[in-house]
């Protein structure tokens, strides 16, 4: 499964470099985080993570294959 995270701010390298199994793209003012979820302990592992870095999550969506 394919998912979007989007979070707030523009992140700085080292906190992107807390999430190597997605990719990144900044825009109008957010970081949309994106890539492969092996399962939900994985995406539930990611939510976590954005929570222990202080993430705000503004939207997360599964993306069509």
């Amino acid at each position: 499964m394919r998912y979007e995270i989007r979070v707030d701010g523009h992140l700085s390298e080292a906190l992107t470099r807390s999430f190597p199994e997605l990719d990144h793209v900044v825009m109008s003012g957010q970081t949309v985080l994106f890539g492969y979820v092996v399962d939900e302990a994985h995406l539930y592992g990611l939510l976590a993570r954005c929570q222990s870095l202080g993430l705000r999550v503004l939207e997360m969506r599964q993306l069509p294959e």
